[in-house]
């Protein structure tokens, strides 16, 4: 089926729940009327459907294909023009920054540009969605003749940009890295090494493709303290030759099969150092935490293409009679949408996108806010949430992306483990999301390790603020008590946390992985009692569509009943602490 961009729901969280009009109140984002967001999203959703979609199966197909001969990737059948029009339709541009050709719209837009390219085509859109990490670490960190050389020409797609961070060797432990770094006379260096599993490290979609790689210098400390970040250009821009960064093969993978997932080895390549000696990391971290922030938009697509496949499937597919009465009478069976265990995973897909939409928004509006408000305890108000809640959103999203999927391929039944539907493909896409970027445990011990004591526990304490002056401010609001429930579990998780997790980090390790769930439930929670509540004041008042409304009080009920309550397993899963996860001896793993 053709993708339908869920406009109004997106509008809805937008406009009635977050308000984002107000951003146009700001300098940074004045051109960011109602009606050029409304009409960014409309085109976005028609780029989807009649762009990226058509050759998403294609790539799916074909996958990208190496010649060993020269190092060439050539990519799927359609997928240049397809990027093509992405680009120059200004996508690649969106909230770029202006001085060097980008339009400066709000992050939160792009989000929501992210979710519809992933829903169509994840593979297609990780060529840019990488090159936009690249733009903001070189933006950041890079030196004003590295902006002037390479800024314009990724900012416009007409460069992409890659990550080298991951070796034969090391992938998370980073301090481990081989790639060397040496001074030339010139002030560049000289980059020897190889990196694995770098997303559009060769690929004929562009005419030059500018890496960002993680090396070490002669002498550097032995440990992460000792990177530096280099960008290394496969074409030298001041010369038009070739650089020696060479694609070594391509990974076989079992999804995202348009996306070519390279070998890179740099033999003796020219490279130019992004910041100070020694400080890549920190360099790095400003593309990572935009790239984990993608990802969970990659989860989020996949989620809401599931939803949309199984849903079109379960109001089509004739079988059985409903248990209340015949429902199609003059047919010889009715649909498979009648029946309480297809609606309730249905339901399950649909509230959980909903709830991850409206996460997903929230922080992007609140990344918004940390950049273009113009009173600084409001931008460090934004800052706090937005630092907290990026692993969250990566790990949750890609969780819940893979999960829906699965769910929607169990919809479909037997036509769904079959190629005949693009479920399958949606499942074996939707899989990778959860590792890269950081493996979602590693995203849990992020949150539990740096993000909870982080300034003296000032983000997580933003977030609780955040959650009880809503609950003050708004007494009626519904489920209003099952919120406050849920806030008090999570509270209570962070204090156990903060105690038995400060004596001993292997307590905290093994209840990292619940308690990013129980964030994520926790604020979903939170952001579904504002959508309810904005929804049932819409509906006594008779403004507003009716039946989005209508469907946003009952989704609500379904989420407060059914999905919520695992908020209290995790927290007894947290509490029960490490002794079962940690006991066993290496002799009993297999007796």
């Amino acid at each position: 089926m053709q993708y339908q961009a869920p406009i109004n729901d997106i509008k809805f969280m937008l406009f009635d729940v977050l308000g984002v009009e107000k951003l146009a109140e700001f300098e940074k984002y004045q051109d960011a009327s109602p009606d050029i967001i409304t009409a960014v999203i409309e085109e976005a959703g028609k780029l989807a459907a009649e762009v990226l979609q058509p050759v998403n199966r294609i790539g799916d197909e074909q996958g990208c294909s190496y010649d060993p001969r020269d190092h060439v990737v050539t990519t799927p059948e359609g997928f240049k023009a397809a990027y093509a029009q992405f680009v120059a339709g200004g996508w690649a541009s969106l909230d770029a920054p202006v001085a060097f050709g980008g339009q400066g719209l709000p992050h939160t837009l792009k989000f929501i540009v992210d979710e519809m390219v992933c829903s169509t085509n994840l593979s297609l859109g990780m060529y840019a969605g990488l090159t936009h990490g690249a733009i903001s670490a070189l933006y950041a960190h890079g030196s004003e003749s590295l902006k002037a050389t390479y800024l314009a020409n990724l900012v416009s797609g007409q460069w992409t940009g890659t990550m080298c961070l991951t070796e034969p060797q090391c992938g998370t432990d980073l301090g481990l890295i081989r790639t060397r770094a040496t001074p030339r006379d010139d002030g560049s260096y000289s980059i020897e090494g190889t990196k694995i599993w770098i997303t559009g490290g060769e690929h004929d979609l562009v005419d030059n493709i500018v890496h960002l790689v993680l090396a070490k210098l002669p002498g550097a400390p032995d440990s992460t303290k000792g990177i530096s970040l280099f960008v290394v250009p496969k074409v030298l821009p001041d010369s038009g030759e070739r650089n020696p960064v060479y694609c070594g093969g391509l990974e076989h993978k079992m999804g995202i099969k348009g996306s070519a997932t390279c070998v890179m080895n740099f033999e003796q390549a020219r490279g130019w150092m992004v910041g100070e000696p020694n400080d890549g990391m920190r360099a790095m971290f400003t593309m990572m935490n935009e790239a984990r922030l993608m990802v969970g938009m990659q989860g989020l697509g996949v989620a809401e293409m599931a939803f949309q496949e199984s849903l079109g499937f379960a109001q089509e597919r004739l079988q059985g009679r409903a248990l209340g009465g015949a429902k199609n009478p003059d047919g010889p069976a009715d649909p498979i949408i009648v029946h309480p265990d297809v609606r309730r995973m249905l339901m399950h897909q649909k509230v959980l996108n909903e709830g991850m939409r409206a996460l997903a928004l929230f922080t992007g509006y609140q990344l918004d806010l940390s950049v273009a408000h113009p009173d600084a305890q409001v931008r460090q108000e934004g800052d706090d949430l937005v630092q907290l809640l990026t692993p969250v959103v990566k790990a949750f999203l890609t969780d819940e992306g893979f999960n829906n999927a699965n769910v929607g391929l169990q919809v479909l039944g037997g036509a769904g483990f079959t190629t005949d539907w693009p479920l399958e493909q949606l499942v074996r896409d939707g899989r990778i999301p959860r590792i890269y970027e950081g493996t979602n445990g590693i995203q849990a011990m992020d949150l539990v390790g740096r993000k909870l004591g982080l300034k003296g526990g000032q983000l997580i304490a933003r977030l609780f603020t955040t959650v009880s002056d809503f609950l003050a401010d708004t007494p009626e609001a519904p489920h209003h008590a099952e919120l406050a429930a849920a806030l008090q579990r999570l509270q209570d998780a962070t204090a156990w946390i903060a105690s038995k997790g400060l004596a001993d980090p292997e307590e905290a390790g093994a209840a990292a992985s619940p308690y990013l769930r129980l964030t994520a439930l926790t604020v979903i929670a939170y952001l579904w009692s504002r959508m309810a509540s904005v929804a049932q004041r819409q509906l006594d008042e008779g403004v507003g569509n009716a039946l989005l409304l209508q469907g946003k009080v009952v989704s609500a009920s379904y989420y407060f009943e059914k999905l919520l309550p695992e908020s209290v397993s995790l927290l007894a899963d947290i509490k029960s602490g490490k002794q079962s996860v940690m006991a066993l001896q290496e002799n009993q793993w297999q007796v």
